[in-house]
């Protein structure tokens, strides 16, 4: 049976929503910070990508966040996905969401409160008619100011069952047109998911008029098995992240679960508004803004996804691929051509080539790219679409960095101390440092330090080829932590010094965002 939804008209049973996490839930992950231009061209992409709703943030938790969420709003002020904040049931918290999200075309606040004995008990101190009555109190406020209100049972897979379906009756009646009953702790098995989304549609009046949706963990590895499941007891919003991304184990993968419903439409018909060949490039541009690459094997998105090393493997895949793939790589984004350019080739073919790959940026940043492009034509004999999009991500989505590499020469050889000099531009001002080191790259961040004084630890430091052969490009990964804040940066060259340089620079400029985090962080929902 059709459902009418404020936001989304006349919906037939057979249309699953994309709810889109990945600034909200996603950006929880340690290390995940992301600045307020990085958000916004996550947040284009993903609109690009399809998705139906974009939980941009959580509007009180600190002024940096309800800027965001605002921007966000703004920037979908005419069209766009809907776009939704998170509030607990706090009047000031549901207040805050509905300023926040009130210039948005569509607009949607979703407000949640803890429903299982343990939340409850431990966490809130309130005993179950007291969260009942903060269930109808916070949707009914919310309704004040959208049309367009989601409730969330925050560890509804271990709660009561009966106590489950009054909380959900009860946000009904207040005016909830969303119910979510998530996965809080990655707790449940697959035939939980589809025994607790049948109850609640076969025991609640007025379940069948609103829409169902289910928000799944990955703590044992099962958020996007958990996802399907709810889908096939009638569930049809899930909500998702980029790459997976989210607090400790992560949340169910946006890519998987879109995939998996593409792939398996013979099982479980549905259809969403997805546009598949996005998946790898929104991917890949979230992994250079947030510093975090994505596991080699992982499915969809991984660089090994589409691998074949077996010989078994392989001569069945060059005489039918479908005999070990069950999705074509270029479906989801991936590509095995190479960028038949050099040093020769024009802005104009450039220009055209990157539209052909996904990316549309502005004079500007097409500028710094074909700079850096030519400069690798020059350097390589073969650029692949890979060495493209690493220099163009490098660039595009570091725009607006305080601070900023502009030279690096590195003295090195056998017994030689390796010296380092360093150039960089903060705030428009130029530093200049030299600095020995146990190697090149030791003596690089050393230098990096005397121009720029700071006091971090580095905890991580991993260098990968982005394509083959001796003049591929290095991908370099640094983690830093101060005050027990932790930033991952990445940067990508031919010269494994200067990405590794252009790598700590970057997580250096995250560090500076969570520094203007000033406020004490509020507790959310996992």
């Amino acid at each position: 049976m059709a459902i009418t939804h404020p936001s989304f008209g006349k919906l037939e049973d057979d249309r699953i929503i994309i709810f889109d996490t990945t600034l909200r839930d996603g950006e929880q992950s340690p290390g995940f910070s992301m600045n307020l231009e990085e958000k916004l061209r996550m947040a284009e992409a993903l609109w690009e990508l399809g998705i139906d709703v974009m939980e941009a943030g959580f509007p009180i938790a600190s002024p940096g966040d309800f800027e965001s969420v605002l921007s966000i709003a703004q920037h979908f002020a005419k069209d766009g996905p809907v776009v939704c904040g998170l509030s607990r049931t706090a009047p000031a918290d549901i207040l805050r969401a509905a300023e926040a999200v009130k210039p948005a075309a569509r607009k949607r606040i979703h407000t949640f409160v803890s429903t299982s004995p343990l939340h409850m008990r431990v966490k809130l101190r309130l005993e179950p008619e007291q969260v009942l009555d903060l269930v109808t109190s916070s949707v009914s406020l919310a309704r004040q100011h959208t049309d367009d209100v989601e409730w969330s049972a925050e560890d509804g897979t271990r709660t009561d069952p009966d106590f489950l379906c009054r909380c959900v009756e009860a946000a009904i009646k207040a005016g909830a047109t969303t119910i979510n009953i998530p996965d809080t702790v990655g707790y449940a098995l697959p035939e939980d998911m589809h025994r607790i989304f049948t109850m609640v549609r076969e025991r609640v009046p007025g379940a069948d008029r609103v829409i169902l949706s289910t928000h799944n963990h990955n703590d044992l590895g099962l958020a996007v098995a958990n996802t399907i499941a709810a889908i096939r007891a009638g569930a049809r919003q899930v909500e998702s992240t980029i790459n997976g991304i989210g607090e400790r184990a992560g949340n169910a993968s946006l890519e998987e679960i879109v995939m998996a419903l593409r792939t398996r439409h013979d099982a479980i018909a549905t259809k969403n508004n997805i546009v598949t060949t996005n998946i790898l490039r929104t991917s890949r541009l979230l992994a250079t803004i947030t510093g975090f690459d994505v596991q080699p094997n992982k499915a969809i998105v991984g660089r090994n996804a589409f691998a074949h090393e077996s010989g078994i493997h392989q001569d069945g895949v060059l005489k039918d691929k479908s005999t070990y793939e069950i999705m074509t790589p270029e479906s989801v984004g991936w590509s095995n051509t190479s960028l038949v350019m050099g040093k020769h080739s024009g802005r104009a073919a450039f220009r055209d080539k990157l539209k052909a790959m996904g990316y549309d940026i502005g004079d500007n940043q097409l500028n710094d790219a074909f700079r850096r492009f030519k400069d690798l034509a020059d350097r390589k004999k073969v650029v692949y679409d890979e060495d493209i999009a690493a220099l163009v991500d490098d660039e595009v989505v570091r725009g607006n960095d305080r601070i900023r590499l502009t030279a690096l020469t590195v003295a090195t050889g056998m017994a030689t101390k390796p010296t380092a000099s360093i150039t960089l531009e903060v705030d428009g001002e130029s530093r200049d440092g030299v600095a020995a080191g146990d190697g090149a790259v030791d003596a690089t961040f050393n230098a990096l330090r005397n121009a720029f004084p700071h006091d971090v630890n580095l905890k991580l430091y991993a260098v990968q080829s982005v394509t083959g052969g001796t003049d591929a490009q290095a991908r370099v990964t640094v983690r830093l932590e101060e005050g027990g804040k932790l930033v991952d940066g990445q940067g990508a060259d031919t010269d494994t010094i200067v990405a590794s340089a252009r790598a700590y620079v970057h997580a250096l400029n995250k560090l500076l965002v969570k520094r203007e985090r000033t406020e004490p962080p509020v507790v959310l929902r996992a």
